[in-house]
């Protein structure tokens, strides 16, 4: 089946983000802001061209009321998965970069994950990766 688009970026939506791109790139690593003719950034919309290729935009949203979790009053709409090899050292540098621990009941086994929430209120996930998940994933989204 051909495609009928691409995905060109990931966009959250937060109060400050230039603050957002900082705490991101501390856990993948990138450029802010790298020029590209797709967009024009700005103090409204500021991206991450990830070490992945993955691309983060952040978009200011006034009166922004970030997702808790967990909550159906006030649900998560999306969240990432991001994959690591050593969940207790990205546990730490994640709370050095700004982030908060929400939930560790999932922490256990070989693809464990804890659930943090990014400074702006955003869920995501520390997932622990073993060895060959890098090269399954390529696989099947080759």
């Amino acid at each position: 089946m051909t495609a009928l688009a691409r995905v060109q970026c990931t966009a959250l939506d937060c109060p400050d983000p230039m603050r957002l791109a900082r705490f991101y790139a501390e856990l993948l690593g990138g450029e802010i802001n790298r020029p590209t003719p797709l967009w024009t950034t700005d103090d409204d919309w500021t991206t991450l061209h990830t070490e992945s290729g993955t691309v983060l935009a952040f978009q200011r949203a006034p009166g922004h009321r970030p997702p808790r979790w967990p909550d159906p009053e006030h649900p998560q709409q999306s969240h990432l998965d991001l994959g690591v090899h050593d969940l207790e050292a990205a546990h730490r540098q994640v709370l050095d970069a700004g982030g908060t621990l929400l939930d560790t009941t999932h922490g256990d086994g070989p693809h464990g994950f804890r659930v943090y929430a990014d400074p702006a209120g955003h869920p995501f996930c520390l997932v622990r990766e073993q060895p060959g998940d890098q090269r399954a994933y390529e696989q099947s989204t080759a």
